[in-house]
């Protein structure tokens, strides 16, 4: 038990730069105390102490604002940062040095009996406010990023993200990385895709449209007032709101 808490407190110090000291890790971080009241709500739930497992998980979500079932099970060296808004699932299973940000929700999409929550494998990390939900598996050394909502298995290695969340391909991962917190620009919005299709299409419209008129000049017809009438609406003004 005290070897674990160590591995704990030492995985605080590797991967939150703001923790100073063991006595401030141990009385100011709350995914630590989550951990520990987890410990004893899941030996009392394996030992077929069902209600005072499931008081005990009440009481520390109370305290610390992560839920963590009592059977869910969980690996070493597991950090959780910041904590508030965490909830684990009765049957997820979450691997060795994994971390999750806030408002990390490992959930359920089903009400039948079995396995209904997710799997993290060895060191996976999921940004703020994710949702991985169902019986699925994320694999060692994925990366889940800010807000996804992943419903389908991850590979080994990738990084999803988006709504429903997608794989990023490894160019796309060079250049845009990955976000704990924000969303990144290449989010997947349809509302702004399909504005700047229609912006795109305008844009060819008016061009066609100004050809049309230096022909009919040069025939000789006067073209000033549908000139500015075409003027009147510009494109690329309506192109940097969408931006």
């Amino acid at each position: 038990m005290f070897r674990n808490i160590r591995e704990d407190i030492a995985s605080v110090f590797e991967r939150d730069p703001a923790a100073r000291n063991t006595f401030e890790v141990l009385t100011c971080y709350p995914g630590l105390h989550a951990r520990m009241f987890h410990r004893l709500a899941h030996c009392l739930w394996h030992s077929g102490l069902k209600w005072p497992a499931r008081f005990l998980s009440y009481l520390a979500r109370g305290l610390t604002g992560v839920e963590i079932h009592p059977g869910a099970t969980i690996g070493k060296r597991f950090f959780i940062d910041h904590g508030m808004g965490i909830v684990i699932g009765e049957t997820a299973e979450i691997g060795d040095d994994v971390t999750l940000y806030h408002g990390v929700t490992l959930g359920g999409t089903s009400w039948r009996d079995g396995k209904r929550h997710p799997t993290l494998l060895d060191g996976v990390v999921v940004g703020a406010g994710a949702k991985i939900l169902g019986p699925i598996t994320i694999g060692a050394g994925a990366k889940i990023g800010s807000n996804a909502v992943v419903v389908k298995d991850v590979p080994a290695g990738s990084t999803a993200v988006g709504i429903p969340a997608r794989i990023l391909d490894e160019e796309r991962k060079k250049s845009t990385g990955f976000d704990a917190y924000g969303m990144g620009n290449d989010q997947n919005d349809p509302v702004a895709k399909a504005l700047h299709g229609l912006i795109g299409h305008s844009v060819t419209v008016d061009q066609r449209i100004d050809s049309i008129l230096q022909h009919l000049e040069k025939m000789g017809v006067n073209v000033q007032d549908e000139r500015a009438t075409a003027d009147k609406f510009d494109p690329g003004h309506l192109n940097k709101i969408v931006d």
